[in-house]
């Protein structure tokens, strides 16, 4: 049997329970927060105590992917995430993508489009990386 260790910002796939994913994607939305304003935050998704707020930031300190500092005011510490979230979003796609999906990617996309259908912005946006894929493809 293998050792487990924790995960680092820098390997290659970004892997947390629910509770830490939906706690770092709320920050990467906010840029930075407190735990008040994080809970306050992710209420409607997840409500949670402070005191689970706080369990859930300190294990993504510990992992490396979220820094604190403390804050101007009173007691409370502000914490901002380590890494972007394009990063961040990359590697939990690819992972959704290989284990929930088997690798195909136009079932992935298609689940994902027509879950939340595309506004007109976004599907010029998506007409562009497709026609930049395809040159990249065809050098």
């Amino acid at each position: 049997m293998g050792t487990e260790r924790p995960q680092t910002s820098g390997e290659s796939e970004l892997r947390l329970p629910g509770a830490e994913l939906d706690v770092l994607a709320c920050l990467w939305r906010l840029g930075k927060a407190t735990a008040r304003e994080l809970r306050g935050a992710l209420h409607d998704l997840r409500p949670m105590t402070h005191g689970s707020i706080g369990t859930l930031l300190n294990r993504l300190q510990v992992k490396g992917l979220v820094r604190k500092k403390k804050g101007n005011v009173g007691k409370a510490f502000i914490f901002q995430p380590t890494r972007q979230p394009a990063t961040g979003y990359r590697q939990i796609a690819a992972g959704m993508l290989r284990r929930v999906f088997g690798g195909n990617s136009v079932a992935f996309v298609t689940a994902l489009l027509e879950t939340k259908p595309p506004t007109p912005e976004e599907l010029e946006a998506l007409r562009e990386l497709i026609e930049r894929l395809g040159k990249e493809q065809g050098r």
